[in-house]
């Protein structure tokens, strides 16, 4: 189910109502009736996968019980290594299987064989690599005893299935987000508003500039480049930075808004990364439950990690194995890749990330930080590593081209929104979202929400699907 869809505008306000009103006694039916509706959420994509995302999650409570109920460490560390083995062979069967056969069928023809190897034809169940990551991570939290196994088999679901977050995350720690749904919950008005506003500034931000990008950026890679004027080719990628941005930040808004509609805290899953001034910074705002969950699962266990050189090799396998997270390409690996590299000189000169707020005078570094991570998203967005060098080949050397060009971009409706949100952004960048704080004048304050409902509405075409990019990750 699309959160920009009929059946979302009917879903929500019905589980809204029954989940306060009618189930609102006791938190059992309360989390019955949520897992209930995530289940229905996520089947409306495709019901048969409902059975894949239920064993997953049940196997891994079951393992979390057994790793704490074990008696040794060789029976600890087996419990962990079939959960390991479980979440990451699923993922390898749905979405890197033909990826690695693929691969092993290139290398034999270079040694001169004609190999008949066996492909799959499986669609790749949306979601997949964020509840699987979700579920594993409260399995290696119980073997590091940083959690207690529950044996509220409903809570768990409820947990890994919770319907905002479900299919796109944020990916969610289970020292966060599953004591909440062991505690009670009481419905909080000041709480429910923020999630509208939230929400409401995440709808605008997929509708309006995710949406409104997504032809340009896709008549643009599917061009033809070598014949294509290096200004477009630089605003192919500059509009898909802010179409990436928009749709996966939106989301998160919308999802972590929706959450907070339940009584549910979902952790701040963008802080405005486009004004970081260092790569290091970027990644310590953008799609932070992925970077923490590498940071935590990935980079930390590898070791070596106080020394320099230990930093150098550790952040590139981490980066490497995030490319390959994103989607069985090579163009995704050379992504991680190329993110990694930019971290070198960083590490070289023992460099920390900024935690300062930044300013005006920040904005040559903000410029230059803006422009590694464009050149690393055209390889991001092309189908190949050879037509993302290609993009970058014409892109330079096409480049020069009249004042007149440049003015017609810029004159492009979508520009005037990117500008509109950086500059709320950019005014909100000390707060969780845009429209946490807004006006205390009544009719200021709601003249912003009509606004943006006008444009949203204005914007939005219900009969065309247009999912969120992240929904094939």
């Amino acid at each position: 189910m699309l959160f920009p869809s009929y059946a979302f505008m009917v879903f929500l306000p019905l589980v809204f109502l029954a989940y306060w009103y009618v189930f609102g006694r006791s938190l059992r039916s309360q989390n019955v009736f949520i897992l209930a509706a995530s289940y229905l959420f996520y089947g409306w994509w495709d019901w048969r996968y409902l059975g894949l995302l239920f064993a997953s999650s049940l196997g891994d409570m079951l393992i979390g019980l057994a790793i704490q109920g074990a008696s040794g460490a060789k029976s600890r560390k087996s419990w962990l290594a079939l959960s390991l083995v479980v979440n990451l062979g699923l993922l390898c069967v749905f979405k890197y299987f033909n990826f690695f056969v693929d691969g092993m069928h290139d290398l034999l023809l270079t040694v001169g064989l004609e190999p008949h190897l066996p492909t799959l034809r499986l669609l790749l169940p949306v979601g997949i690599s964020f509840y699987t990551f979700q579920s594993l991570s409260y399995t290696i939290d119980v073997y590091r005893r940083q959690l207690k196994a529950t044996r509220d088999p409903i809570a768990f679901l409820a947990f890994v299935s919770f319907f905002p977050q479900l299919v796109a995350g944020p990916i969610e720690r289970a020292t966060n987000l599953l004591p909440q749904f062991l505690s009670a919950r009481r419905f909080d008005m000041a709480l429910a508003r923020d999630g509208l506003r939230q929400m409401l500034w995440g709808f605008f931000k997929k509708i309006v500039i995710a949406d409104g990008c997504a032809p340009i950026v896709n008549g643009i890679f599917d061009g033809e480049v070598s014949t294509t004027p290096g200004i477009t080719l630089f605003f192919g990628a500059f509009f898909f930075a802010f179409q990436i941005y928009a749709d996966f930040s939106g989301y998160s808004d919308i999802a972590i808004g929706c959450a907070r509609l339940f009584g549910i805290h979902l952790n701040q899953n963008f802080a405005y990364p486009y004004f970081s001034r260092s790569i290091s910074e970027f990644w310590r705002r953008w799609h932070i439950s992925l970077s923490t969950w590498f940071r935590d699962y990935v980079y930390m266990p590898l070791g070596g990690w106080r020394t320099q050189w230990g930093r150098l090799r550790n952040i590139l396998i981490t980066f490497t194995v995030s490319g390959l997270w994103h989607g069985a390409n090579w163009t995704f690996v050379s992504w991680g890749v190329l993110h990694g590299a930019y971290y070198v000189p960083e590490i070289l000169r023992n460099q920390k990330a900024r935690r300062d707020v930044p300013t005006l005078r920040d904005l040559p570094a903000i410029l230059i930080t803006f422009l590694l991570v464009l050149v690393a998203w055209v390889f991001f967005r092309s189908p190949t590593i050879q037509t993302s060098l290609d993009h970058l080949y014409y892109l330079a050397l096409n480049l020069l081209v009249s004042p007149g060009a440049i003015l017609l971009w810029l004159g492009h409706s979508v520009l005037r929104w990117i500008a509109f949100m950086l500059v709320l952004e950019w005014l909100a960048r000390e707060r969780q979202h845009a429209l946490e704080k807004l006006p205390s004048n009544v009719w200021a304050r709601w003249g912003i929400y009509f606004v943006l409902v006008i444009v949203i509405v204005l914007h939005l075409d219900l009969h065309a699907a247009h999912e969120f990019i992240y929904f094939q990750f």
